[in-house]
């Protein structure tokens, strides 16, 4: 391979770029099959393409060329409607064109684009196999990005023991807390009381050092979120956890499965309101859920999910519920003063 490469912008929704844009995306898809072989998790071009018709980030994408062919690719996520200070990078680069300076240039131009934007935070994600070591651990250090948080990837395999399940669905909690669920389309009536369930997501999960803020959701929000999911072909299984006496809905969970991986379901987020904590509604959560995915898409072979190394209670449940770890990942973050 030459050494010599070019980085230029690419815009992942021109049809005329519809040829590179399946390179990009497939650099990124690369590492994951590097890492993880089959078992990787890959986005595919349609739903990312679903993601930058949204309002909620600003997205940049750059790609290194090598001659006639992606080598390199680079996102620049800017959250629009928090945390309006930070940028998420997503950068891979090919193996087999390591060490030619390509991962060093997309990073300068990550940070020039942030600056440019008034960002002067920065957060990017390595990962490796549960046999293996962060490969990128140099790359990172050296470039002055710190840990901010270390995560724990897991699988649940499918189908799994239904009485088992529904023991744990049953909990030994107290009464006054009932299960609910829906497929696809979350009922009108929950969007207030989950919009205040995803804003506190930001608050009550782990994020230990990382220079997170916390995030503005509202019912109009939330049910973008859900349209945009759908739009990208996802389903969607939850389960939410009513407390009976106030009516309210105090607890969640939900999975997502992507039209072009229906045997693989995606933990999204879990969370129990701080002051409904104690019950175990957290596992009877996952295992109703589980149940639910068991019963409406059945094709589903697993669950996979990523937790805070941090978080001692949810891994404890994952390990009750059958969950077994396969990888780690490190959020790695780096401040730099806007005006630079």
């Amino acid at each position: 391979m030459d050494d010599d490469f070019e980085i230029r912008p690419i815009d992942v929704l021109d049809p005329d770029q519809d040829g590179a844009a399946r390179e990009w995306i497939g650099v990124h898809a690369s590492i994951q099959r590097e890492l993880f072989g089959d078992r990787g998790s890959e986005w595919p071009l349609e739903e990312l393409q679903a993601l930058h018709r949204t309002g909620t980030k600003k997205r940049v994408d750059l790609a290194a060329w090598a001659g006639n062919r992606v080598v390199g690719a680079l996102e620049v996520q800017l959250p629009l409607l928090d945390n309006t200070g930070a940028a998420m990078l997503w950068l891979s680069v090919r193996a087999e064109a390591r060490g030619q300076g390509i991962g060093s240039a997309l990073l300068a131009a990550a940070e020039r684009i942030g600056i440019e934007n008034g960002r002067s935070v920065f957060f990017a994600e390595t990962e490796w196999a549960g046999d293996g070591q962060d490969a990128s651990e140099s790359f990172a250090t050296t470039r002055g990005y710190t840990v901010g948080m270390t995560v724990l990837r897991s699988e649940m395999a499918l189908p799994a023991d239904r009485a088992a399940l529904a023991a744990l669905m049953a909990g030994e909690g107290p009464d006054g807390y009932a299960l609910e669920g829906y497929v696809d389309d979350m009922p009108t009536e929950w969007l207030d009381d989950r919009a205040v369930l995803q804003q506190r997501m930001s608050t009550d999960a782990p994020t230990d050092d990382l220079a997170l803020e916390e995030e503005a959701w509202d019912a109009i929000r939330l049910r973008e979120q859900q349209e945009r999911l759908r739009s990208a072909g996802r389903r969607i299984v939850e389960t939410v956890a009513r407390h009976v006496p106030s009516g309210r809905i105090v607890g969640f969970t939900q999975v997502s499965v992507s039209a072009s991986e229906p045997e693989l379901a995606y933990q999204q987020d879990t969370l129990v309101l701080t002051e409904h904590r104690g019950h175990g509604l957290g596992l009877r959560l996952k295992a109703a859920n589980a149940l639910r995915v068991m019963d409406e898409l059945p094709g589903v072979t697993a669950v996979r999910t990523w937790n805070a190394a941090s978080n001692v209670h949810m891994l404890a449940v994952n390990r009750r519920l059958g969950y077994t770890v396969d990888g780690y990942s490190r959020e790695w973050q780096k401040v730099r003063d806007a005006t630079e």
